[in-house]
């Protein structure tokens, strides 16, 4: 009995992040470099499109056990399997090119520019920017120019 409870707990311990039941929507990043949606919850569904970029951004709008549906920066929607998605945040850069800056201010010393189609990390998003680090590069960008923020979100 008491090894069966030890087991239970070292699997609760182990269950990744992506486990825990989340309300929709929210945001989460596609992990594999290839991950294919589907047309329905389940592998007897039609694949629908396969995505080959680690790291991109997706809106999950619903949940079915394992698989959830998401909304991508085009507004394809398919359902996923949940362990091909993280709950790490990322953005992808939208528009035309943006000033990554020092410091999350206009007057900022630039330090990168990044060019539309870029996906990063995003953190510390305030009501203006966000920090955004891309390929070992760090810097501030207009939350304007990002998709994968819910309108007024704010990130530690």
């Amino acid at each position: 009995m008491m090894r069966a409870v030890l087991v239970m707990a070292a699997l609760a311990v182990a269950l990744p992040a992506q486990a825990a039941e989340k309300a929709p929507p929210y945001w989460a990043s596609i992990v594999p470099n290839k991950a294919r949606t589907r047309t329905g919850p389940g592998r007897n569904f039609p694949g629908a499109w396969l995505y080959q970029r680690s790291g991109l951004p997706v809106r999950v709008i619903a949940t079915y056990p394992n698989w959830r549906k998401i909304t991508d920066p085009d507004g394809a929607t398919g359902w996923i399997q949940s362990n091909m998605l993280s709950d790490k945040r990322t953005a992808l850069v939208i528009g035309s090119a943006r000033e990554m800056r020092e410091h999350a201010d206009d007057t900022a010393k630039i330090a990168w520019r990044v060019a539309p189609g870029v996906v990063g990390a995003v953190s510390e998003c305030d009501s203006r920017w966000c920090r955004f680090e891309t390929a070992g590069k760090v810097g501030f960008v207009p939350r304007g120019g990002l998709w994968g923020l819910a309108p007024g979100e704010q990130l530690p």
